[in-house]
């Protein structure tokens, strides 16, 4: 019973420390052009992950690029930090080594506070995982 006990705990930990271990985006640069909001690995066992965005987060523009694998694109929920949201259906294939199009934010130049974004990996010879980049573009023509 002991051991089962301790199992039980050590596997809540390691879902847990997984479950937040997506670091904030800091983007600390206001200069106008494409600036990396963030990275993550996606893989075949998630289908949804998200990008939180700290202090220099307005931006007009985003974009997703791709590395070693393929994914299918499906959709965005973008937060604002005025506390609107964005939904965008993409449903779009993007290679290993590609990028999506673009996606305008809705407003002009907005502050993001996270962007949620639904995703297939899809099969590839040797089954690896997909690294995915969210950029962001600064144009500062609607800067307070």
């Amino acid at each position: 019973m002991k051991k089962l006990v301790t199992l039980i705990l050590i596997s809540i930990l390691v879902n847990f420390g997984s479950a937040y271990a997506q670091k904030p985006a800091v983007i600390l640069s206001d200069k106008s052009g494409w600036h990396k909001i963030g990275k993550v690995t996606v893989d075949f066992t998630k289908e949804k992950d998200e990008i939180s965005v700290l202090v220099a987060d307005r931006f007009a523009k985003i974009k997703f690029k791709v590395e070693d694998a393929p994914i299918n694109l499906i959709s965005l929920e973008i937060y604002f930090e005025s506390g609107d949201q964005q939904n965008v259906v993409v449903n779009s294939k993007i290679k290993a080594s590609g990028e999506s199009e673009l996606i305008d934010l809705y407003g002009g130049e907005r502050n993001l506070k996270k962007i949620v974004f639904v995703y297939k990996t899809l099969p590839n010879r040797k089954d690896k995982k997909a690294k995915v980049e969210v950029w962001g573009l600064k144009t500062n023509t609607n800067k307070k």
